[in-house]
């Protein structure tokens, strides 16, 4: 019987036991008293989120975010009662009993929010977790600074509460860059005149920033799904490789042109090979006459405009039992890891990773069932 893969011509394949040793390497470089978390949101990174965070589970890891309550829901399933779930949206007004059945901890933003969920605790007659994420200078979803102000004025509506204090680095990726310090210093500064509790301060990039910037907890997600934590940092275990069979192999010669638009032209007898990839799956279009493609070891140039379920490879130089249709071709992998497919595509690893498509399944390996 046909494969699903051999039906989409396609897969993604994920390495989960790649992602639980991306996970026990940084908590190693993090050490034993800090808490090593997950982030999972976005479906983890488009990678699936049940199996990536089950094998995380199974591994030990106990805290993990997410960016929606329905992410959250969806991930308490995976969970049951065990492991803490941190939202980063926050809890809407109106959500505050939708989050405590479902044992979901709000990221909470501005002082409003807080004062909602410290009322709702406090009325449940239990306490409540809540992660409280201060302004130091990414300015983007934060508890504004003259909210943090009025808070440590009168920390009355922390009553009730256990509170985390959180932080985000606006220029982890670059160690060189003075806001690290900056912000950290603000950082500090603010939980020397608050009360007392945990702090969860960085992500995965900041983590390469040192153990000054740890504190209780740190938040990695790229970086389990083998992204570079930084320019020059430890390299993680790659996990994803997009793979596609050859549709078929053509010869094209001099004046002969390559897809839409002409916008490859051939210098001489060549052999292109056809893929059933495009834009739509994920690969994007700025990928077009950038990118490098892997048959086995050896890296070859994708050719012509990468259009929306196709694209060109030229497999002049490769030997032809290899390139043939029906042979693997391997998009992103060892040999085109996501950081360097996402600089082909002048964008991020990010980018590329949580924009990879549906239409072909995703094959896990590695995992603690054994799979």
């Amino acid at each position: 019987m046909i494969s699903e893969a051999e039906r989409a011509g396609a897969e993604l394949v994920v390495d989960l036991g790649a992602v639980v040793a991306n996970w026990r390497a940084l908590r190693r470089m993090v050490g034993p008293r800090v808490d090593c978390a997950a982030v999972v949101k976005a479906d983890a990174y488009s990678l699936g989120m049940v199996p990536v965070a089950r094998a995380l589970a199974v591994a030990g890891c106990r805290s993990f975010f997410v960016a929606t309550p329905d992410e959250g829901t969806g991930l308490r399933r995976v969970l049951g009662r065990h492991g803490a779930i941190a939202v980063l949206h926050g809890v809407p007004p109106g959500a505050e009993g939708f989050f405590a059945r479902h044992r979901l901890t709000p990221v909470i933003n501005d002082l409003g929010a807080l004062e909602r969920w410290g009322r709702h605790a406090r009325a449940r007659g239990r306490a409540a977790a809540a992660y409280v994420h201060m302004e130091t200078g990414l300015n983007r979803l934060a508890m504004p600074a003259a909210d943090v102000e009025r808070l440590i004025a009168d920390p009355a509506p922390l009553r009730g509460l256990a509170a985390t204090w959180m932080g985000h680095l606006a220029c982890a990726d670059d160690a060189e860059s003075p806001m690290n310090r900056a912000q950290l210093d603000r950082f500090r500064g603010l939980l020397a005149r608050l009360p007392k509790g945990a702090a969860s301060f960085v992500a995965s990039s900041g983590i390469a920033l040192g153990r000054d910037y740890t504190f209780d907890q740190v938040r990695p997600g790229y970086a389990l799904f083998g992204g570079d934590l930084a320019p020059g940092a430890r390299k993680m275990r790659p996990v994803v490789r997009l793979r596609a069979r050859i549709l078929q192999v053509r010869r094209v010669d001099t004046p002969g042109t390559v897809g839409y638009g002409a916008a490859h032209r051939v210098t001489g007898l060549s052999r292109i090979a056809t893929v059933p990839v495009g834009y739509a799956d994920g690969y994007r279009r700025s990928l077009s006459g950038r990118a490098q493609a892997a048959i086995g070891t050896r890296l070859y140039p994708v050719v012509g405009r990468i259009s929306m379920d196709l694209t060109t490879i030229d497999v002049t130089e490769a030997p032809a039992n290899t390139a043939r249709p029906g042979a693997w071709v391997d998009l992103i992998g060892r040999r085109a890891p996501i950081d360097t497919v996402g600089a082909w595509a002048g964008t991020i690893g990010y980018e590329i990773l949580t924009g990879l498509g549906r239409r072909f399944p995703r094959r896990y390996v590695g995992g603690p069932d054994g799979a």
